[in-house]
Order: C-alpha cells, then structure tokens, then sequence
C-alpha cells in the first residue's frame, strides 16, 4: 500500500509516521536498480484549504529554519548561512530517520507570504529541485500551496519520483491544520 493509499483510506496511521515513510523512501528509491529515467522536468503541486486566516497560516510556516515545528518528518534545522529570511540562506534539514538535506533559500517574499528554495544536497532521487511554498488568503481562511519542478536521478522512475515528493508534502501540509487551528 503506498503513502497515498493509506492517506485516502483512512488507515491510522499517524501523520508522523507517514511523513517519516515517505522521506525514509528517498533513500531507498536513490539506491533502486531502475531502467534509468530520461532528464524531463518533473513537476508536483499539493494544497491545503485552512480555516485559520492567512497571516496566521504564514505565521507558522514563514521561518525556513523552523520546519520541525509544522512537518512531523523533520527533527532539526541548522542555519549554515543567513537569517532564514533572506536570499542565499542556507540550512541544513534532518528528518526523523536522520537522512540530511542542505537547502538554500533563493526567494522571499513577506508580502506575497511565499518562498521559494533548492536541493543542493540530499538522499532524494532528485535533481535540480526548485520548490516554493505560498499562503493565499480566502474567503473561509487560507490555502496553502506547496509546489516543485525537478528533474530524476537515474535509477529512479518519474512516477516513484513524483508519489516521493508528493507525500512529503502531504504529510507537512495535512500536519499544518493542528498546527494553526
């Protein structure tokens, strides 16, 4: 059964561990022998609807340091370089299984309550990861949308690439609404 299975059907699963899965996957998915995937631009969008009002959501997502306190697959952030506010601040994020990834902030907009990072490194079979994340202000609270374009590292298919990243977001997004309620 794959992450978004049990996600639909309700499995109990808890949302730490789903997302603890689907990052542990990474690793596993950089080490499968695979046809190799031809370099095409990969893309992946996931949103949540939040009742919580804009500002509040941006709140609780804005610092690029601080992913441990909304993504349950994350244990700990360290800045390397700048504040987490600014372009060029480079952190290092660490899931819960200990898999590292080094970030780099490369846009951030206050007023547009979005940001926009990249992979320099990790385990994912990704490569040229670009992602930005952006809260939208709605009628009944916020929307949060997560979205990314990357290429695959060989040895790993663009389907098991994409379901990769896609939980990820899942389990950060889905983990939000008990975060900003």
């Amino acid at each position: 059964m794959t992450f978004k299975d049990q996600h639909r059907s309700g499995d109990s699963v808890s949302p730490t561990k789903r997302a603890v899965q689907a990052v542990g996957l990474a690793a596993l998915a950089a080490c499968a022998v695979a046809v190799p995937a031809a370099e095409r631009s990969v893309s992946v969008v996931e949103t949540v609807q939040l009742a919580s009002s804009a500002s509040r959501t941006w709140g609780a997502i804005k610092d690029f340091d601080s992913w441990p306190s909304w993504h349950p697959a994350f244990a700990s952030t360290q800045m390397l370089q700048g504040d987490g506010h600014s372009k060029g601040a480079v952190r290092v994020l660490v899931t819960q299984d200990g898999a590292k990834f080094t970030e780099e902030l490369v846009a951030f907009d206050a007023a547009a309550r979005s940001y926009q990072y990249r992979i320099l490194e990790s385990p994912a079979p990704v490569l040229d990861y670009v992602s930005t994340i952006q809260v939208k202000e709605t009628a009944a609270g916020s929307t949060v949308v997560w979205s990314s374009r990357f290429n695959v590292k060989p040895g790993t298919s663009e389907d098991d690439a994409r379901k990769l990243i896609s939980g990820v977001y899942r389990a950060g997004l889905d983990h939000l609404a008990s975060v900003v309620k």
